[in-house]
């Protein structure tokens, strides 16, 4: 099968699982384009089925704003036909959708005719697409896909609220490839951090509002009161700075660590004991699976799609939004040494229910069955 990801080549969870698909499906035989503006974070070379197609899209003093809609959208008319192609999938549904549907209608006005498959990821439908400024487009763009795909019940369940959708949504959860995440040693990487043999605990996020990374450190604050422990902070964003300052004027900036992006996260992850996720909203929470499969316990809000990954009283446990002393005693239950092993040996073994592995099949199926609607309703319009 011959196939153009469409993606973000950021960090953030959509462009990550696009890329990680594209790999893992190269490696089962498919010839994958990837098609966007500048190479994927994760994306490697060492697999002779893989492509990358850079989308380039100048500015000129006429445009206030580069239109990288009509860009893509023209690089994926282009690559559908040097490439021939048998199917575009679209991470995102802003603008990538709305573009792949630009460039369906132009190719079929040649006779080539590409199904789309779309992927909601979260923010595309729970921020961003609910703005007035961008709602119509998106209805219209999910509603025009050939097939459609939400990464949790919750998010399939919410897009069907807010948006006017006419066509089913299939759910298929996102995933990591345990043997990238598999846990390794890294003693002198925890010694180092924790010389006193000191509970590790670990966040990682954009440090966006929604994380809610004022609660991560509250959390931590009362945990270091009853124990010894460290906090890593992995990732940058707009709540940062807040953070670093309010570590400070707690007196516990010296028992924290802002690490900024880290490419190799499972290394950190490896390492620790506890996972931190107080987010106001998750739409499936792909953090925190990487970090179960690193064996790490999650403590977690009870919002979005993380009921569906972190299993209460089990691999961690949930705490309504902002509830800091709920998350404060489940994080010390989970620390206590008697606890914490039986946490660990249950994470991981969760992880694997979501191991790359067993996920791809359920991609491969969707897609021939939507290649097999599309052959007929060519026929048929013949």
């Amino acid at each position: 099968m011959k196939i153009g990801i469409v993606c973000y080549p950021t960090f953030g969870g959509s462009g990550v699982v696009a890329t990680e698909l594209g790999k893992a499906l190269a490696k089962e035989g498919h010839m994958i384009h990837f098609i966007t503006y500048s190479q994927p974070s994760r994306l490697d070379f060492l697999n002779e089925n893989l492509f990358y197609h850079e989308v380039d899209f100048r500015s000129y003093p006429l445009f206030e704003y580069a239109p990288y809609e009509l860009a893509l959208a023209s690089k994926m008319v282009s690559v559908v036909k040097n490439e021939q192609l048998d199917l575009l999938h679209v991470h995102y549904a802003i603008p990538h959708a709305s573009a792949a549907y630009m460039a369906k209608q132009i190719l079929k006005t040649e006779g080539i005719y590409i199904p789309v498959v779309t992927t909601l990821h979260g923010t595309d439908i729970t921020l961003v697409g609910k703005d007035p400024s961008y709602e119509p487009v998106v209805t219209f763009s999910i509603n025009q896909s050939d097939g459609v795909t939400s990464v949790s019940e919750d998010l399939k369940r919410e897009t069907y609220e807010f948006f006017k959708i006419t066509r089913d949504i299939e759910v298929i959860p996102n995933f990591i490839d345990l043997e990238k995440f598999k846990k390794q040693k890294k003693d002198h990487f925890k010694k180092a951090i924790c010389p006193n043999g000191e509970a590790l605990i670990v966040h990682t996020s954009n440090f966006r509002k929604v994380k809610r990374i004022k609660d991560v450190v509250d959390i931590f604050y009362n945990i270091q009161k009853e124990i010894p422990a460290k906090l890593l902070m992995i990732g940058d964003g707009p709540e940062r700075a807040k953070a670093e300052k309010q570590a400070h004027d707690l007196g516990i900036s010296h028992d924290i660590r802002f690490l900024g992006k880290q490419e190799a996260v499972e290394e950190v992850l490896s390492v620790a004991d506890l996972f931190l996720m107080p987010s106001e909203k998750e739409s499936f929470g792909l953090a925190a699976l990487e970090a179960m499969a690193c064996e790490v316990p999650v403590i977690s809000s009870n919002t979005g799609g993380l009921p569906e990954l972190n299993v209460q009283g089990v691999t961690g446990f949930m705490s309504n939004v902002g509830d800091i002393e709920d998350m404060t005693r489940n994080s010390l239950f989970i620390l206590d040494k008697y606890n914490l092993p039986r946490f660990k040996e249950s994470a991981l073994k969760r992880a694997k229910e979501f191991d790359i592995s067993n996920i791809l099949p359920l991609y491969e199926s969707y897609y021939e069955r939507i290649l097999a609607k599309s052959r007929e309703e060519m026929l048929s319009h013949k």
